[in-house]
């Protein structure tokens, strides 16, 4: 769904999306029919950007250089194409800058963006937090398809959040899984 963007100029010309703005309603109204039940609520970025000198970038290129060459080799294109495009793919990805999404610890669950975890279909939480490296909370969750939610805290009060969510789900430690290490060492 579109809204109207308006100018000085007036309302702008249905012809040319790319100066709409696609509006949030889903975020908008998760807000709006929690907000008297907010206990806590920041701003924060949906990911973490890392920066990467040339090295990186070199690494990465290299690496993704030898597997299309070895499938070149092997005659097989289409591993050619699809490391190619993974190599496309993963280059936008990582120069994407984040969005700046709303969180709010409610009385029936955790807002994040556009998404509502109630607090009835979570198993408990944890904060990884290491000062200028890891800041978020950890849900486990009920689901199999997704047991694990990830929420950045950013510049918030680590302990403010612990006292909340105490209230309403268990702490329980969360060990930091396979694709979280190779995120933190690759810096994706």
């Amino acid at each position: 769904m579109y809204v109207e963007k308006h100018t000085s100029n007036g309302p702008l010309r249905p012809g040319r999306r790319e100066e709409w703005k696609e509006l949030e309603a889903p975020q908008e109204r998760l807000i709006e029919e929690h907000s008297e039940d907010v206990i806590f609520s920041w701003r924060a970025p949906e990911f973490e950007k890392f920066e990467r000198d040339r090295k990186w970038y070199f690494v990465v290129a290299l690496i993704l250089a030898a597997i299309v060459s070895y499938a070149i080799w092997t005659n097989s294109p289409v591993m050619a194409i699809t490391f190619i495009l993974i190599g496309v793919v993963g280059y936008v990805y990582v120069e994407k800058d984040p969005r700046e999404l709303y969180f709010a610890l409610a009385e029936d669950g955790i807002i994040a963006g556009r998404e509502i975890y109630e607090f009835n279909n979570l198993e408990s939480f944890w904060i990884f937090y290491e000062p200028g490296d890891i800041k978020v909370i950890s849900l486990k969750t009920k689901s199999h398809l997704v047991p694990y939610v990830h929420i950045p805290i950013h510049d918030q009060d680590p302990v403010a959040i612990r006292k909340v969510l105490l209230d309403y789900i268990p702490e329980e430690k969360h060990e930091p899984g396979f694709i979280e290490a190779i995120d933190r060492l690759l810096r994706l």
